[in-house]
């Protein structure tokens, strides 16, 4: 079992915030800031490490890629400010998860209803891929966030990605279940008596506008979400 830590969750956003593990990341994260996009020219980019967001009593938690380059790393909160976090929150609000349908910037009035979201890097990555170190160096985070979470029934695992940074979370904390279960759209893995893994394809752009992943297919994963987490 992995050894806990004593961060509340305001301590490790501040944690996350200041670090400067990934010097490429760093680098490039700040470099975007400064550069910006023309669209986001009035914009005063975070450019720094972006933490989780939401309800810290949250029953189903959200495990993402890494923050976009001129959406979170501009707005400073996860999925804040791009197409993904569009589809993302609109579904949210839907399933009566959020209290409204957008994510623009951190002041906006968001609110989460029992869901926690979290990103496997915490750092835009170049062309949206970080390496597998970077990726390691942020595990300490989702270690942290595991045992702050202390009312998660269902991890939703956004993509491969997410998948694999979750199961690797689950085995540090001794929840494995049946590893022979892979990624897939709609995958689930039962990792105790009232914890599930559950896959979806990522809410990425290039997902969402080509149709291998529709509302109508998120709103059924929500919906599975919510009512494993109520019954658990």
């Amino acid at each position: 079992m992995h050894k806990p830590s004593q961060l509340t969750l305001d301590q490790l956003h501040r944690k996350v915030i200041a670090c400067e593990r990934c010097q490429r990341l760093r680098k490039y994260c700040e470099t975007v800031a400064r550069e910006k996009r023309r669209a986001f020219a009035d914009w005063d980019y975070w450019g720094r490490p972006v933490p989780g967001f939401g309800d810290p009593n949250a029953r189903i938690w959200i495990i993402g890629l890494a923050p976009a380059a001129h959406g979170a790393n501009r707005t400073g909160r996860v999925f804040t400010g791009d197409r993904s976090g569009d589809f993302l929150f609109a579904a949210l609000h839907r399933a009566g998860l959020a209290n409204q349908p957008t994510s623009l910037a951190r002041d906006d009035g968001l609110k989460l209803r029992d869901v926690y979201i979290s990103a496997t890097a915490r750092c835009a990555p170049p062309a949206n891929k970080p390496l597998p170190h970077e990726i390691a160096n942020c595990a300490e985070y989702l270690d942290h966030e595991w045992r702050l979470l202390k009312r998660k029934r269902v991890l939703l695992a956004l993509g491969k990605i997410g998948w694999d940074a979750c199961s690797r979370a689950t085995a540090r904390h001794g929840a494995v279940g049946d590893a022979s279960i892979r990624f897939a759209h709609g995958a689930m893995r039962r990792l105790s008596e009232t914890l599930a893994l559950i896959g979806s394809y990522h809410v990425s752009q290039q997902n969402t506008f080509t149709g291998k992943l529709t509302e109508t297919m998120f709103d059924k994963i929500l919906a599975t979400c919510n009512q494993m987490a109520s019954e658990s």
